[in-house]
């Protein structure tokens, strides 16, 4: 056999392999790597890399070795799973960097961080002042996580007692000019109104690329052709928005208003606006 062609079918084999094995191990293996998993990894491409490229060594030896390493991997993951004793020892716990306000600089140093680089982090979460943090934690991952004030954090339709309608899945109905029957079908939408609603831009399905229903149960499509224009969307849908903005803002006004009479007449005008956005709400959809 020509060595050439022996390197490309044991190329292939480890590439399947490699992807078999890799499926069997799971996505977290990808999305979050442990200490024990990112030396796993490496380990495997190179004994992956070794069955391919060594012709003088038999590949099954080579096979035996990824086996175990996946054996092992395996074994520990299911042992984490069962075990938190196990998980704790493995990943170790995460590390508390800031607490109550105050940067505990035993930490860092166990943590071997400097304060450049928790700065950054604290950045990176959008915590710019140190002063605004409660809480930050060094996760296993190495990634840290900050709480911020509670005053510094961003207020809630809950903070304000604000009922918020639960937001729908926006489902992608059509694909590469195809219909997704099972995503139509979540939608809550059928054919017929998909056909009717790309009819008023005189488009059909086949000249689709993306199409996608929102929460609301608006299309929004992507057309192979950019001329095409997108399919009409409720009417009136942009009053709506501005009611509902305006309704809040005077919701916020009437919590910070200290002054009793004025607290009242913002609360009562926001009431006021909020029946009036569910009554041209509730008739905009029965249109």
């Amino acid at each position: 056999m020509p060595q050439w062609f022996e390197i490309i079918w044991r190329t292939l084999l480890a590439v399947v392999v490699l992807f078999l094995m890799t499926k069997l191990l799971g996505k977290r293996q990808v999305s979050q790597l442990s200490l024990f998993e990112y030396i796993t990894g490496i380990t495997i491409g190179s004994i992956a890399a070794y069955v391919s490229l060594d012709a003088e060594t038999e590949w099954l030896l080579g096979l035996v070795s990824l086996t175990v390493w996946v054996a092992c991997s395996y074994c520990i993951e299911f042992l984490q799973i069962k075990s938190k004793k196990m998980r704790d020892f493995i990943d170790s716990k995460g590390s508390v960097l800031i607490e109550h306000g105050r940067v505990l600089e035993k930490n860092l140093k166990k943590e071997r961080l400097t304060t450049d680089e928790l700065m950054e982090q604290l950045r990176k979460k959008s915590a710019f002042n140190l002063a605004d943090v409660e809480f930050a934690i060094m996760e296993p991952s190495g990634d840290i996580n900050v709480l911020l004030k509670r005053e510094n954090q961003p207020l809630t339709p809950k903070d304000l007692g604000l009922p918020v309608q639960p937001e729908k899945e926006p489902q992608t109905v059509i694909m590469d000019g195809k219909i997704m029957e099972e995503a139509l079908q979540k939608s809550g939408r059928d054919l017929n109104w998909l056909n009717k609603k790309l009819a008023e831009v005189k488009a059909t399905v086949p000249d689709v690329f993306l199409g996608q229903i929102d929460g609301k149960g608006e299309l929004y499509a992507d057309f192979y052709d950019d001329r095409h224009k997108q399919p009409k969307q409720q009417k009136n849908a942009g009053l709506l928005t501005a009611l509902k903005e305006c309704e809040t803002k005077l919701a916020l006004a009437g919590v910070t208003e200290t002054e009793p009479a004025a607290k009242q007449a913002l609360q009562d005008a926001s009431q006021a606006l909020d029946k009036l956005f569910r009554e041209l709400q509730g008739r905009l959809q029965s249109e």
